[in-house]
């Protein structure tokens, strides 16, 4: 029974795949439109996409072009080609300025980048993308029915380049020393401090616990740095490290990070002080 049951599967496969076969040879493009549409809404979204695919040029410029070309993008979706869903989003709002369909699709090139976003230790090309067109969406749809949930996925996105921006600064700081990756001078605490300063500038709709995250950072890495410099820099960067540890301690006195922050400025006020009684000249 079991293997009977195997073959008549087998056979069915096989049969459906000779009709796919032939209808994709088929000069009958309205009988494909419809075949195609029918896949569609069966959720046959790969034999869909192939169908709209061959459809797009001999429908450019008709009604069924127009949705061939949105169908398509949203099968492709459906099959979690983000990339192409996006470009063909892209091409129907750019093809059909007052198409039918246009808003959802100006979303949609949104959703699918959103979608494809990477996680925030790789190239966030595809982060940035996906806010443009969120907010060239909401440009264009400022009263949409959908633009809380918009907005949710640009603060989502923004917060991705955030903490690629936090994951840079740290692997700054924990480079600390090493010189390997410095070859046009500088130091890794100083990259850490230009990266954090740029982040908390760059991003002011970052999260109090993110601005703290950088905040302690550029304490740490001017405390580290002045302790690794040479004795002609060491009063003024520990001076720099006190005055770090002031603002700090006045936007966040409440900080997790406190403790460590107390250290760091007791120490640095100690070293400030010590660099005094050693070039305080002798008395006669």
């Amino acid at each position: 029974m079991k293997k009977l049951l195997i073959s008549i599967l087998a056979v069915a496969l096989l049969t459906g795949c000779k009709r796919f076969n032939a209808l994709e040879k088929s000069t009958d493009y309205e009988y494909k439109y419809e075949v195609a549409k029918q896949y569609f809404f069966e959720g046959k979204y790969v034999k869909a996409s192939l169908l709209f695919g061959e459809l797009l040029a001999v429908m450019k410029g008709t009604l069924n072009g127009e949705e061939s070309l949105y169908l398509l993008a949203l099968s492709s979706f459906n099959c979690k080609d983000y990339e192409n869903s996006a470009q063909y989003f892209r091409k129907y709002y750019q093809s059909y300025p007052n198409g039918q369909y246009v808003e959802y699709a100006r979303y949609y090139a949104g959703y699918a980048l959103y979608k494809k976003s990477p996680d925030p230790r790789l190239d966030q090309s595809t982060t940035y993308q996906a806010i443009q067109e969120f907010q060239q969406f909401l440009d264009y749809y400022p009263y949409t029915r959908i633009k809380n949930e918009t907005h949710q996925m640009i603060y989502a996105l923004q917060d991705r380049l955030i903490e690629k921006e936090y994951l840079s600064a740290k692997l700054y700081y924990d480079l600390g020393t090493y010189i390997g990756n410095c070859t046009s001078g500088g130091s890794n605490y100083e990259a850490c401090i230009v990266t954090s300063q740029n982040a908390l500038r760059d991003f002011p709709y970052a999260s109090n616990e993110m601005r703290e995250k950088f905040s302690i950072l550029v304490l740490r890495s001017k405390y580290h740095l002045a302790l690794k410099s040479v004795d002609a820099k060491k009063e003024q960067r520990f001076r720099d490290a006190i005055d770090e540890f002031f603002n700090f301690a006045g936007e966040y006195p409440e900080s997790k990070y406190m403790a460590e922050a107390v250290k760091m400025h007791e120490d640095a006020q100690r070293m400030v002080e010590k660099k005094h009684i050693d070039v305080k000249p002798k008395e006669d």
